[in-house]
Parts: structure tokens; C-alpha cells; sequence
């Protein structure tokens, strides 16, 4: 008795390990931002980033360098042969310390290419929000069509079970017994293709947390939208301040101008500083005398200026081209501000439509639930025939889809607009 007990104690750990567990959006955003794996390499890359944006790296500090030598040498000469061992070591020491402001150019790259790291990292969760932020509530979505078609199923089994017992007391032919039994069968496949939809769409948001597709989950959230007025000016200053597109192509503005600062520093002098010391020593064996050592020392630092005066006009062509680019930059800044000012009029729009739609949808679904329920009264008293009775359950049905729908569709121009908008981020950064 004592091992049964253990085992269905296991058993049951077991059952609990697995059982669903409740889940709120904002869990699961967290969940995907921290485990997902394109933001894990993203900040990996950011890291690396920051670490190259160093002082060292741009190259302020001087290079120093530490050398050591052991040369031994046996000479074979006629009656006198001879060793010799000669130990040379030294240090020096390259500074560059003027290079037309080189370094500070270099170093101001780096901090750039820094916050383009930064705000791809930040683009990327964005993009990991929103695809969370849907896939979430496309479970609930999946969840509800499937409650919507067990409701017409059970009503058409129903009607499937009527149809036989008419039939056994003689009210019903087979001809209505198979209409019934049509019409359940096809409730059925439609409940399991259903039931399929909705597990996929649990493991596709599990794929987007990074977390392993036996743990259940209980979304914990309503089915329902968040109905918000926006303004089209709000969102436009949002954008422009906010919309990681163009914060990248800002950093992108700001590495053209480096590229102009550098071409330039091509006409400033150089100024170099190398110094060290080094030292040497000499031991001498011959075969017939004593050893003699020998010991000589060098410090030296030297300066070394130049400039070129003149490359062929190659520093004036590259100057050129820089500024170029910069201009040209500019007008790719321009187009892509008119294009997302384009499209967040064109979403803008949209989220009043899908509003007004869903208006509209809430208000068709009462109109059907009210009708089958008429309906159904009717059908169990005779009033009306199967066929007019199953035209309203696909009227009820087409009409629960597509509220359904209609509220998925909200929430996604919604998040779509929040997201252009650039401030997605603000709520679960």
C-alpha cells in the first residue's frame, strides 16, 4: 500500500507539473523578451558595441612594446675556438600625438555605432512586442471560434438526436434523419479543424517566448479591445520622435557628417612621438683565455612631423563624395519621412474603419443570437423546417466569426499604428 501511495503521488506531481498555468500579455511579452532568441544575439551584438567604444580603441593611448634576445654563438677556429652569448633586450614606446583630430573623429564613430546597435536591439523588440501582442490574442481568438462552433455542433446534434427520436415514433422520415445527421457531421469536422487551429496557435506563441511546448498555459487576458482616441497630430509627433526607422537613419546622418570630419582630417599634419631603450650585453669565451664581457645602453625619443601637402587631389575627391552622400542622405531622410507620415495616415485611417466595423459586428451578432433563438423555438414547435433552421445557425455562426474577427482585426491595426507610432515599447521596455 505504502508503494501504490508513492506512486500515485508521483503521478499526480506529474499531472500538476503540467497543468495549465495562468498567463497574462504582459507575462508573456516578458517572457519573449527575455528568452527569445533574435533579442539574445541582438544584445550580444550590442555588448560587443559598447565594448569597442573605448578611448583605446580610437586610438588615444600610445603602444608600448617589451623585447628580449638570447643569441649564443660557437666559432670553430684553428687552435682557438671561441663562444660568444650576447643578451639584448629593450622597450619602446609609439604615440601618435596629433593626427587632425583622428581620434576624436574615430571615437565619436564609435558612440554612434553603438546607438545603432542599440536601437536595432530596440527595433527588434518592437517587432518581438507586436508579434507577442498578436500572437497572443490570436489564441483567444482561435479559443472563441472554437466555443462558436461547439454552440452550432451541440445545436446540430440536437437537432440529430430529435430527428431520431421522431423517427423511432414515426414523425420523421430518414430523409430528415439524414439532413440532421449531415449537418452535425459537418459541425463536427469544422469544431476539429478548429480545435487543430487553436493548438497551433498556442505553439506558435510558445516559439515566441522560447519556452517548450509542453507547458499549458491559461491566458489569463479578455477577449476584448481597448478602445482608444487617438489624434493623427499626437501620432505624427510620436513618430518622428519615437519611430526607430528614423532614429537609425538620424544615427545613419550622424556617421555621414563623421565621414566628412575624417575626409577633412586628411589635411592636418601628424605629429608621432617613438621612444624607448634597449641594452646589450656580450659575453666572450675564447678556448685559451678568460671570458670578457662587454655592456653598452641606448635611450632615445624622437618626434616626427609630417604633412602631406599634396595626394593627387585624392583627399578633395574623397571630401566630395562624403558630402555627397550627405546630401543624398538627406533626401533618403525626407522619403522616408513622407512615407511613414503616408502610412500612419493610411493606418490611422484603417483603426477608425476596423472601430466602426467592430460597431457594426457587436450589433449583427446580437441581431443573430436573437434570431436563433427564435428560431430554435419555432423549429421544436414546427413553425419552421429544418432547412430554415440551419440557415440561421450559419447565419449565427458567420455572424459570431465575424465579430470575433472584427475584434482580432481591431487589436491588430491598433498595435500596428502603436508601433509606427514608436511608442509600443514605452509600456513593456
Amino acid at each position: 500500500m505504502k508503494v501504490i501511495k508513492i506512486i500515485i503521488l508521483f503521478v499526480f506531481s506529474a499531472w500538476a507539473s503540467v497543468a495549465q498555468q495562468p498567463l497574462s500579455l504582459t507575462d508573456a511579452i516578458s517572457k519573449a523578451l527575455e528568452n527569445n532568441y533574435g533579442i539574445i544575439i541582438a544584445k550580444g551584438n550590442q555588448q560587443i558595441a559598447e565594448i569597442q567604444n573605448n578611448w583605446g580603441t580610437a586610438g588615444r593611448y600610445p603602444y608600448i612594446n617589451l623585447s628580449a634576445a638570447d643569441n649564443n654563438t660557437y666559432n670553430i677556429l684553428e687552435g682557438d675556438d671561441n663562444v660568444s652569448n650576447r643578451f639584448s633586450g629593450g622597450a619602446s614606446l609609439n604615440w601618435t600625438i596629433f593626427d587632425g583630430f583622428s581620434v576624436k573623429i574615430s571615437k565619436t564613430r564609435l558612440e554612434e555605432l553603438e546607438n545603432f546597435s542599440k536601437n536595432n536591439t530596440a527595433t527588434l523588440v518592437e517587432g518581438t512586442i507586436q508579434s507577442v501582442i498578436l500572437a497572443y490574442y490570436d489564441v483567444l481568438l482561435q479559443k472563441e471560434q472554437m466555443a462558436t462552433v461547439e454552440v452550432v455542433m451541440d445545436l446540430s446534434n440536437d437537432r440529430y438526436e430529435q430527428a431520431l427520436q421522431r423517427k423511432e415514433y414515426g414523425s420523421a422520415v430518414t430523409y430528415d434523419v439524414l439532413q440532421a445527421q449531415n449537418a452535425y457531421l459537418e459541425d463536427r469536422a469544422n469544431y476539429l479543424l478548429q480545435e487543430v487551429a487553436y493548438k497551433n496557435s498556442k505553439r506558435n506563441l510558445a516559439y515566441l517566448m522560447a519556452e517548450p511546448e509542453n507547458i499549458d498555459y491559461e491566458l489569463t487576458e479578455e477577449f476584448e479591445p481597448v478602445l482608444e482616441d487617438y489624434t493623427l497630430a499626437d501620432l505624427q509627433a510620436q513618430m518622428m520622435e519615437n519611430n526607430k526607422t528614423l532614429q537609425s537613419q538620424y544615427i545613419n546622418l550622424r556617421l555621414l557628417e563623421n565621414e566628412i570630419a575624417a575626409a577633412k582630417s586628411a589635411y592636418s599634419p601628424s605629429l608621432d612621438f617613438g621612444g624607448g631603450v634597449s641594452g646589450t650585453t656580450t659575453r666572450l669565451k675564447n678556448e685559451n683565455a678568460d671570458a670578457s664581457w662587454s655592456k653598452n645602453a641606448s635611450l632615445y625619443g624622437n618626434f616626427t612631423l609630417s604633412w602631406n601637402l599634396f595626394s593627387g587631389g585624392n583627399r578633395k575627391r574623397a571630401v566630395q563624395i562624403a558630402e555627397i552622400d550627405r546630401q543624398l542622405a538627406d533626401v533618403e531622410t525626407e522619403d522616408i519621412q513622407h512615407g511613414l507620415n503616408n502610412q500612419l495616415a493610411n493606418l490611422f485611417e484603417f483603426y477608425e474603419v476596423r472601430k466602426e466595423l467592430l460597431v457594426l459586428a457587436r450589433e449583427n451578432i446580437e441581431a443573430a443570437q436573437l434570431n436563433l433563438q427564435i428560431s430554435r423555438e419555432k423549429f421544436e414547435s414546427g413553425a419552421i423546417n429544418s432547412f430554415n433552421f440551419r440557415d440561421v445557425q450559419q447565419i449565427y455562426l458567420n455572424a459570431s466569426q465575424g465579430e470575433l474577427r472584427a475584434i482580432y482585426n481591431f487589436i491588430d491595426a491598433q498595435t500596428s499604428l502603436l508601433r509606427l507610432a514608436g511608442v509600443i515599447i514605452q509600456d513593456y521596455e
